[in-house]
């Protein structure tokens, strides 16, 4: 492995003295997290993870690095890895190790530097894993099954992970009991939603500078990534062009003023397109063939597979990075396509991931989890679990009140007749 990086007994990072800057990145991200912050003053007192050792695979952004603070504040020790090649903050990374955490995470590592930061984080035997595409969780299954054993349970940001953590439950191979955060309504309907949105298109913006006004967005995948990118497209004056497998996604995107039609022909009009769906070859070399000349192409989905690169490498008579996070790719006749980031997370490889304001409810609730696994996780069955309503609204509320908004409240007759079936006419 190459020597070119700040190593110490428990850390590896591309720089060391990127450490300052990424402290004050760190405290911007806190100023906009007061529910994780109201979470970590209040357990903090508790110490409710005395005696956990998380191990976690999840971006290494500013944000993850308030959560990670507030897990070691509760009690925790921690050992953290990044979960895409692409989506680490070198500088961030650096506060970490700098402040004692062990963490082997840097931006651009290959597939087996990926792995092997992985491995290093389960050197340390975890009783939590916290993932974000199930990468550890894998890891622990398939290559360290010995391991299983004292972990008391783990948790899944993103639904692609979700997805293949339910399948594995299914299969009865899933080895200890997991929290499926994406699922909770305070993560999904706003993180997925207003997150990827935003921060797909600051990705996009970032990559090219284009103006999206007045051009042809084409976007794979109309679930709730799918439609944040949509949504902050169409605010930007963009005409949005949908495409979907499923049939009540696709009316929900006529409904809000989109297009629906396959990729075969979306291909053919696009001038940007974005994936969003989890599912491999959602762009191939036929859709390549015929896409105009200039088109932007970029995915948001966890995984690279999305869009087809080896059917494009082998189209093209020629390759060029002429932006960062921008590769043009010429054909044989001439026309030029750019691919963003690589196919990897525009929004973390070409940007800074989803706002710290919206991350504050999903950490919380990777926060809640770990301290419920801690609890009750040795009483839980070997599969995936949902997040408790009642923990949704506790967060919703929490942060209603951080943007001073409140709510009514039912009163004992209204109570009363939530519940009386026998109220008619």
């Amino acid at each position: 492995m190459s020597e070119k990086f700040s190593t110490g007994a428990d850390y590896k990072v591309r720089n060391l003295d990127l450490a300052a800057q990424g402290r004050m990145k760190i405290d911007w991200a806190e100023s906009r997290m007061p529910v994780l912050m109201a979470l970590r003053e209040e357990h903090s007192a508790r110490r409710s993870l005395k005696g956990m050792r998380i191990a976690g695979c999840l971006h290494v952004t500013k944000e993850t690095a308030v959560l990670i603070e507030t897990l070691k504040a509760a009690g925790a020790e921690i050992s953290w890895s990044g979960c895409n090649p692409l989506s680490t903050q070198d500088e961030v990374a650096a506060a970490l190790a700098a402040a004692g955490i062990s963490i082997y995470a840097w931006h651009g590592m290959n597939t087996e530097e990926f792995y092997w930061c992985i491995d290093k984080t389960l050197e340390f035997k975890p009783t939590l894993t916290l993932d974000d595409g199930a990468d550890l969780i894998f890891s622990v299954h398939n290559r360290h099954p010995e391991l299983a054993a004292t972990i008391v349970g783990g948790t899944e940001e993103t639904t692609t992970g979700v997805h293949r953590l339910r399948a594995m439950a299914a299969d009865g191979a899933l080895k200890y009991p997991v929290i499926a955060v994406n699922d909770a309504e305070t993560k999904w309907d706003f993180d997925n939603v207003y997150g990827t949105g935003q921060s797909s298109l600051d990705g996009i913006l970032r990559a090219t500078s284009v103006l999206l006004a007045g051009k042809n967005f084409v976007v794979a995948g109309y679930g709730h990534c799918g439609a944040g990118c949509a949504l902050r497209a169409d605010g930007m004056g963009a005409n949005v062009i949908a495409t979907e497998i499923k049939a009540t996604a696709a009316l929900k995107a006529i409904l809000n003023g989109h297009r629906v039609m396959p990729m075969d022909e979306a291909a053919r009009v696009g001038d940007v397109f974005i994936t969003a769906t989890g599912m491999k070859d959602v762009i191939v070399g036929r859709h390549f063939e015929v896409m105009k000349d200039g088109a932007i192409v970029c995915n948001t989905g966890h995984y690279d597979c999305e869009i087809n690169l080896d059917d494009l490498e082998a189209m093209a008579s020629g390759k060029r990075t002429v932006r960062t996070n921008c590769e043009e790719y010429t054909l044989a006749d001439g026309r030029r396509i750019y691919v963003l980031a690589q196919g990897r997370l525009v929004n973390l490889a070409a940007a800074e991931g989803h706002p710290s304001e919206v991350m504050d409810m999903s950490f919380a609730n990777q926060f809640l989890s770990m301290v419920r696994l801690a609890r009750e996780g040795r009483d839980l069955e070997n599969a995936v679990h949902d997040i408790p309503e009642t923990q949704d609204q506790h967060i919703a509320g929490i942060k209603l009140q951080t943007m001073n908004a409140s709510l009514d409240v039912l009163t004992p007759a209204q109570l009363a007749y939530l519940n009386d079936y026998s109220a008619g006419t």
